[in-house]
């Protein structure tokens, strides 16, 4: 494989976890948020978060990229107080696939812990286990295959983000060119169908290892809860 392509599979690769480990958290507390909480607002907030999935991904590149302008209002104060840009860099790439990945990430987390038992959950209070060693002890490890199944499809999200990154900070080769990205030049180049069955081999590649990885994560989770 040439070195290229193999500069574009890793920052594919560096996008996708970043941004799948800067959504989960997030992610986590929205969907318990969702799953438990209940507050005014509460449906329009769950309507903001999967905005990202029904708006075309280019209107979600251009907001982040009135956000984070060098005079918007996220993008000034990172440029004031830290001297730092994301436009034009594979740090902006990484937060167009977060933001994009986010509402399935949600989604997952928040099914699973809509699934878990809240007797045990009482039960466990009722024995003297504060808040947190619950949280700990019974309602993390039961809705773990949730966020595994979260983790994995915000991953695939992100992998395969296209239109929020070329709006937001373009195709530029060694710094936003991921997979996506560079399956879309590809196209425009004549006799470029060779680099493009390549990479698309590659992406699909990717997507379905990360894919059975969860699967097996998910079980094996499913297999070693315990309830203490």
């Amino acid at each position: 494989m040439a070195e290229g392509v193999w500069s574009i599979v890793r920052l594919s690769l560096l996008v996708g976890g970043v941004g799948t480990l800067a959504t989960l958290p997030i992610a986590f507390v929205l969907a318990y948020a969702l799953a438990r909480g209940r507050f005014p607002g509460r449906t329009l907030l769950d309507a903001l978060i999967h905005l990202p999935l029904v708006v075309p991904p280019v209107v979600t590149g251009w907001l982040l990229l009135l956000a984070f302008a060098p005079d918007g209002p996220v993008g000034a104060p990172l440029q004031h107080w830290f001297g730092v840009t994301v436009l034009f860099r594979w740090t902006g790439a990484a937060i167009a696939a977060a933001v994009m990945a986010l509402p399935l990430a949600v989604r997952a987390i928040r099914l699973s812990l809509e699934a878990v038992d809240r007797r045990l959950e009482d039960a466990a209070r009722t024995l003297g286990a504060g808040r947190w060693r619950t949280f700990r002890t019974i309602t993390l490890p039961l809705c773990s295959p949730g966020v595994l199944a979260g983790a994995t499809l915000a991953f695939a999200r992100a992998l395969g983000e296209f239109g929020a990154t070329i709006t937001f900070v373009s195709n530029v080769p060694g710094e936003t060119e991921t997979l996506p990205l560079a399956i879309y030049a590809a196209l425009q180049r004549p006799g470029g169908e060779a680099a493009v069955w390549q990479l698309a081999a590659i992406s699909v590649a990717i997507s379905l290892i990360a894919l059975l990885a969860s699967e097996w994560l998910a079980r094996r989770a499913g297999r070693g809860v315990h309830v203490l």
